[in-house]
């Protein structure tokens, strides 16, 4: 008796574990943009260039007032001016005028960058294979803490002359 009520708690602990990792799966999927391969053949191509990308990954989304309408396709150096290039791939049903300003912005717990795109008022449109002429290059971090450190030492060496 006691052996087999011991099997059948190693099997219930078993499954439990089972699905767990299932769980976790299909989170990790959800996080990283991975469970929607359908998006990345249609639409067309727009392409930007920023100073700096951040963590921006391939498969990044791209919003328009927080509306999903594109993702990021490839993002590459430009060898000439050492700028990233950054192909967004945008859902044909949205139409942007040609004076669209594409910013990176961090969302969510996890720190997940996107591009959030702002349409101008052009009445003329980007067409496949334009460039975004007008981009805002990611807010790091790092970088906001280095000038606060230099700014409060700066500021502490004038307090004690």
């Amino acid at each position: 008796m006691y052996m087999s009520n011991s099997r059948v708690i190693e099997i219930w602990v078993g499954l439990f574990v089972a699905m767990g990792l299932a769980a976790l799966f299909l989170l990790a999927m959800q996080v990283s943009n991975l469970s929607e391969f359908r998006e990345s053949d249609k639409g067309y191509r727009l392409l930007a260039k920023f100073q700096n990308v951040g963590t921006l990954k391939v498969r990044a989304p791209v919003k328009i007032a927080g509306v999903l309408v594109g993702r990021v396709a490839d993002i590459r150096l430009d060898q000439e001016h050492y700028q990233a290039i950054v192909e967004l791939r945008i859902d044909p049903s949205y139409r942007l005028p040609d004076d669209t300003i594409a910013s990176i912005y961090t969302s969510g717990l996890l720190g997940e960058q996107y591009i959030a795109l702002e349409p101008g008022g052009s009445p003329d449109y980007l067409k496949d294979g334009d460039e975004i002429e007008i981009s805002q290059s990611a807010l790091v971090l790092e970088e906001l803490i280095g000038k606060f450190l230099v700014k409060s030492a700066e500021k502490s060496g004038s307090d004690e002359k």
